[in-house]
């Protein structure tokens, strides 16, 4: 991902870290710094953090496969109705459309699953997006008051 840039998008602000853990520590004060300019409300700002979070796991888990050689980038844009927060990863991707419910009962206590799931319910939509340089999966938050 070095040197890589989205042609067609211009960031309003970003983030890179490298496949390691050790680096939410990152992501965490990154969400927190989104949170207060686009003037989220507290439920909105703990569910982008939550969110995030579990964005940043799976880029790093599934996406890059742990290997701490590749790279996680957050973009972040600010618009008058909307933050929009994007995590892009160097893996190969997948089908959105074959993630199965965890709530179903024949996946209740399967020990992986839920990431996006979670995602889902707690932002108010969720875009996913091969890209040459990985997978592209964008999350969009409405800047009103949180109903959840």
């Amino acid at each position: 991902m070095k040197g890589k840039k989205r042609k067609s998008t211009i960031y309003d602000d970003q983030l890179v870290i490298s496949s390691d853990f050790s680096n939410l520590s990152k992501v965490e004060k990154f969400s927190q710094r989104i949170s207060k300019k686009a003037r989220l409300t507290e439920d909105q700002g703990d569910n982008l953090a939550i969110a995030l979070t579990e964005l940043v796991n799976n880029a790093i888990i599934h996406g890059n496969k742990s290997d701490p050689s590749k790279q996680v980038a957050i973009f972040v844009q600010y618009k008058p109705d909307r933050v929009e927060v994007s995590v892009l990863d160097e893996g190969e991707g997948f089908d959105p459309a074959t993630l199965q419910n965890p709530t179903d009962p024949e996946n209740l206590w399967k020990e992986n699953g839920r990431g996006i799931f979670l995602v889902q319910h707690l932002i108010d939509d969720l875009i996913f997006e091969q890209t040459p340089q990985g997978l592209l999966v964008t999350m969009v938050i409405s800047l009103r008051k949180a109903t959840r």
